[in-house]
């Protein structure tokens, strides 16, 4: 037979890593300074609106809500009507812009639907308003003193410092120091036990016999 021929060997390749030199410890290496941000010199970081001082580095719609009468929604689409993006801050508004924001304010009942009105069907005028600042205060406490005076079911509540719409006030609303029990409520209590304990200890007790009179001769 035959014999079969050994494969030949293949020797493998290894890689020799060179050594690393370790470096001596120095100073580490210096940071440069950042750049400053160049900052405009119009730009200013309180501005009044509408009588309110609102922060210049938020952005416009972030800020309005801080008037009273606006909401988020409410300065959302003044500012789209406006055509002025939300996300500018409000500092970087030059002084026409904020004028003309001023005015937008005071007429923003006549560019927003009627379901954003936060007075509709005024009482004394009937009409759909959009108040503002103090004129919403006034609005507002002009409305409880009627139903105060009036004697309505809220007039009442608001007499007794009590919630007006229907919350639970078990748990809620509890304002005023913890009093526990008063000391006329055990006084009578310990009265009215005194009185019952008393006709029952007469019936317990036997009846002393009756003396008798003496026989006359």
């Amino acid at each position: 037979m035959e014999k079969k021929e050994a494969a030949p060997k293949v020797e493998e390749k290894v890689e020799k890593k060179e050594p690393v030199e370790k470096k001596p410890p120095g100073k580490p290496p210096e940071r440069k300074p950042e750049e400053k941000k160049a900052v405009d010199s119009d730009f200013r970081q309180l501005v009044r609106v509408s009588g309110v001082v609102l922060d210049g580095n938020k952005p416009v719609y972030r800020v309005l809500p801080a008037i009273s009468g606006i909401g988020y929604n409410t300065a959302k689409s003044l500012l789209f009507t406006m055509g002025i993006s939300r996300e500018v801050k409000l500092g970087s508004l030059t002084e026409e812009e904020v004028s003309k924001l001023e005015d937008n304010i005071k007429t923003v009942g006549q560019k927003l639907p009627k379901w954003m009105l936060n007075r509709q069907r005024d009482y004394d005028t009937g009409e759909n308003l959009h108040l503002i600042g103090s004129e919403l205060e006034i609005a507002q406490r002009e409305d409880v003193t009627r139903q105060k005076k009036i004697k309505s079911y809220k007039g009442v509540r608001h007499i007794l410092g009590l919630p007006v719409r229907g919350q639970r006030t078990r748990t809620s609303f509890r304002t005023g120091s913890a009093l526990g029990v008063s000391r006329k409520k055990t006084a009578q209590a310990a009265a009215a036990a005194a009185k019952g304990a008393a006709p029952a200890a007469a019936k317990a007790a036997p009846a002393a016999p009756a003396a008798e009179k003496p026989k006359k001769e």
